[in-house]
């Protein structure tokens, strides 16, 4: 974000600018129904913050926006309480059911934890139940392979910025394809064909998505023993794969 030293006006977007997406109708209903700053702050803060995230479901623990800059600043500017404001945020946006809201374990001790208020995060909130342990919220350890929790601002890109920095600018209709893709295919995966992508410059989504599913189909490195360590996952994949986009082209 770039501004004016004197004035300390916005100044305009630059080439280099990254994007998040926003469900829409933060810019339409709910836009028309919040009326308080502070909820509008915290739930434009945790929209970012949770897509920063990986693992499933997507959860931020309330100590990680109580932490966060970027809120305390804005709101010790105004001369407010930045904790008090960032938690009354926090309970405007739970009762507006922007956010939910979830108790679990975490680090030996009951936290709080928030997630956007998808199907897919109802779902997963009512599979794991209360007072479930997360695990470690410092080093990102799983509660099982689906179920996990990220170190706060632990610096990790996401799909969406690794397609800004190495193809170019972000679309709406191809960020909810980024997100399968990343819900889909392993990590170390979705960060090596971007790594072919850009080492051939061939910096385009459909070529990445290319690699992804040859890999889905085929396996990654070809089978090759101690290359790939979800290798024997490969069937896995591919069913998961054919359920979303059906068989894959030989």
């Amino acid at each position: 974000m770039a501004s004016d030293s004197l004035t300390g006006a916005f100044t305009g977007f630059t080439r280099d600018t990254l994007y998040t997406p926003v469900p829409n109708p933060l810019f339409g209903p709910l836009l028309e129904e919040i009326q308080d700053q502070a909820e509008l702050k915290v739930t434009l803060r945790a929209l970012w913050l949770l897509h920063r995230k990986r693992g499933w479901p997507r959860m931020i623990a309330q100590q990680e926006l109580l932490n966060d800059l970027t809120l305390t600043r804005t709101f010790s500017a105004a001369g407010q309480d930045s904790m008090e404001e960032i938690l009354r945020g926090l309970r405007l946006a739970v009762s507006r059911r922007t956010l939910l809201s979830h108790q679990a374990v975490a680090n030996d001790a009951a936290q709080q934890f928030y997630l956007l208020n998808t199907d897919s995060n109802r779902n997963a909130l009512a599979r794991l139940g209360t007072g479930v342990t997360i695990g470690s919220v410092e080093d990102g350890e799983n509660l099982d392979e689906n179920v996990g929790v990220e170190a706060p601002d632990s610096g990790k890109p996401n799909i969406f910025a690794m397609y800004e920095e190495n193809v170019g600018m972000l679309s709406p209709i191809l960020a909810e394809e980024l997100k399968e893709a990343e819900d889909l295919y392993p990590w170390q995966w979705v960060c090596d064909a971007f790594g072919i992508a850009a080492a051939e410059n061939k910096r385009s989504w459909r070529y990445i998505a290319g690699i992804l599913r040859r890999w889905a189909a085929e396996g990654k490195d070809h089978g090759k023993p101690g290359r790939h360590p979800e290798k024997d996952n490969r069937k896995k994949y591919l069913e998961a794969y054919e359920r979303r986009w059906g068989a894959p082209s030989p």
